[in-house]
């Protein structure tokens, strides 16, 4: 791995990457990707290839996987296949683990073979500073053993450390577009919920309660979320025209 500078301003320009993405509406998927590709492009250097995988754990969210190459996506697949890897000790120890030539480690000893079989000699698993509720792991692969002394680790860990900050802002953002994105249908369902209440209890003057059983019971008779069946009542009341809800956000 490249190791020329692992100062705490090494890799600044990491973080501005992912913002520049986030910035650019790029899902988090597509970050990720990129951070992966960027990773192993950086991190490597003559004569020592990387490949680089990241996962993503979120709350309510498919976990999210990113690979630099198949080697990487490989390796990904036996972190899952296996009960008991670098990537799994990281990640419940929240620190760096490092192998440095498979050919002499006798921890996790079938993940260690599948990855020999793949043509990998070294390993470093990193658990990303994340918000509490997500979980991130970056993982680094090569085909030769770590050299003792190189500084590959450090720089691995200072360039993990501006991607998690980069990272944590981007997760911020996204869970504040989900939560407005939220608020709006909501808002929009309630209002035309809201609407059709009122046409029922112009329609057969009764109360406010009464008209919304109406709803919740035709929604529950006909197995109809009940915003369509609000929407079919509106509709039928305005002689078929669309309805549609405004917000000014």
């Amino acid at each position: 791995m490249n190791s020329d500078v692992c100062d705490g301003t090494s890799f600044a320009d990491v973080a501005v990457r992912l913002q520049d993405l986030m910035l650019g509406n790029q899902p988090v998927p597509h970050m990720l990707d990129n951070l992966a590709g960027y990773a192993a492009q950086r991190l490597g250097g003559p004569g020592r290839d990387i490949a680089c995988n990241i996962t993503l754990a979120r709350p309510k969210k498919p976990v999210a996987r990113a690979a630099s190459s198949s080697v990487a996506r490989l390796m990904n697949q036996l972190e899952g296949a296996y009960a008991d890897s670098p990537g799994a000790t990281a990640a419940r120890l929240s620190q760096t683990v490092v192998v440095p030539d498979l050919r002499r480690e006798v921890r996790w000893p079938e993940y260690v073979l599948a990855g020999r079989r793949q043509g990998v000699l070294s390993v470093v698993s990193l658990p990303m500073l994340l918000d509490a509720d997500d979980h991130g792991l970056f993982s680094l692969y090569s085909s030769q053993p770590e050299e003792p002394g190189s500084g590959s680790t450090a720089s691995a860990e200072a360039f993990v450390a501006q991607a998690s900050k980069g990272l944590r802002l981007a997760l911020r953002m996204a869970k504040l577009h989900d939560t407005k994105d939220g608020l709006s249908a909501a808002m929009k369902t309630r209002t035309v919920i809201d609407l059709a209440t009122g046409a029922i209890m112009a329609q057969s003057r009764c109360g406010q309660a009464a008209a919304f059983k109406v709803l919740r019971d035709a929604s529950n008779t006909r197995n109809i979320k009940l915003r369509e069946i609000a929407s079919g009542v509106i509709s039928s009341v305005a002689g078929g025209a669309e309805t549609f809800t405004y917000f000014d956000e």
